[in-house]
């Protein structure tokens, strides 16, 4: 029954670090993304990617010897 009680301490104290690790890591900043809203514009989105494949297959294609 003691291990039980150790066991429970062990965890809870495990569980609070973990937690302590998050919300600092959360308010140095570590989450904040800088980079990708200004390269946004660069990516392509799903719906142009499908239309610009449904194009490419209806223009013919030449054969190249």
């Amino acid at each position: 029954m003691a291990i039980i009680v150790v066991l429970i301490c062990v965890s809870v104290v495990v569980a609070s670090l973990f937690l302590w690790a998050f919300i600092w890591s959360v308010k140095s900043g570590q989450y904040d993304d800088t980079y990708t809203p200004s390269v946004r514009m660069l990516f392509e989105d799903q719906q142009v990617a499908a239309s610009t494949t449904s194009t490419t297959e209806s223009t013919p294609k030449q054969n190249h010897k």
